[in-house]
């Protein structure tokens, strides 16, 4: 299979172009810096730029990964133009979203609930599904949620640095997230890739943990105490996002072989 992965320079970009290059398959992956080591450059904002490489490669599928968090351009409009060359071109599409889409309730969400942002990261990867199931309608669309592994994750860094006295600030203990494996969600775009599964598909760990419990985990693996990781509710300050934010994985074990491990697991000392 010739992949194309766009922000292959990022965590789980990274890690789906390690992997599928070990599959064997024929793999590019992209990156907005011209100077990232064995990616090729480029800019989703271009759209023009996007269809050169597309036209160029004519990949049998694209993973877009590629996003960036404070940046609207790249998150919503990128994936308008990778999309839109995908279709253009013939290429299987799979888009990665984000349980961000959710304002958040107690009860898990299904694939079939209606985005609900209420900050604008939320917004933009809400958007991006919007104009992905428009453009190319056989693409498949992932949310996932926090994403963990070792310490390339941008969770482990900070529950490491408000343990470690590095920055301050805590954890919340009153924000909950479904944390999945990099390894398990890099196998699962993999899969997506070389099937044919179309829509909206949920694909996170099945365990429920708030922020704090995460970052208890993190620290454990690195021998350093519970009650050394800063906690703090969230509700308790402006613009913390949503709080319980559930995904419901009823449709992802029936259409996946890979399996999603808690993170209990993932993270074991």
């Amino acid at each position: 299979m010739r992949l194309l992965v766009t922000g292959g320079s990022g965590y789980t970009g990274g890690r789906l172009v390690s992997l599928a290059r070990a599959a064997g398959h024929d793999v590019t992956g992209t990156s907005h810096s011209a100077r990232a080591e064995g990616l090729v450059p480029l800019d989703v904002r271009d759209r023009a730029a996007v269809d050169r490489l597309l036209d160029e490669l004519r990949p049998d599928a694209v993973v877009h990964t590629a996003y960036v968090q404070g940046d609207w351009h790249v998150t919503a409009s990128g994936a308008a133009h990778v999309a839109a060359a995908a279709a253009r071109t013939g290429s299987r599409l799979v888009h990665v979203s984000s349980d961000a889409v959710y304002g958040g309730r107690p009860q898990p969400y299904t694939e079939a609930d209606p985005p609900s942002p209420v900050y604008p990261y939320g917004a933009a990867k809400a958007a991006a599904e919007t104009v992905v199931a428009l453009v190319h309608p056989g693409a498949a669309i992932v949310r996932t949620s926090l994403i963990v592994g070792d310490d390339a994750s941008k969770q482990h860094q900070l529950a490491l640095d408000f343990a470690l006295g590095r920055r301050t600030g805590v954890l919340f203990t009153d924000q909950v997230r479904q944390p999945v494996s990099v390894d398990d969600l890099a196998a699962v775009l993999l899969e997506l890739a070389l099937g044919d599964f179309r829509g909206v598909l949920h694909v996170a760990g099945p365990t429920p943990l708030t922020r704090h419990e995460l970052g208890v985990l993190i620290a454990a693996r690195h021998g350093i105490a519970a009650d050394l990781v800063p906690a703090g509710r969230g509700a308790d300050l402006p613009a913390a996002g949503p709080q319980e934010v559930r995904l419901d994985l009823t449709l992802a074990r029936t259409v996946l072989r890979t399996r999603l491990r808690p993170p209990d697991e993932v993270l074991a000392v």
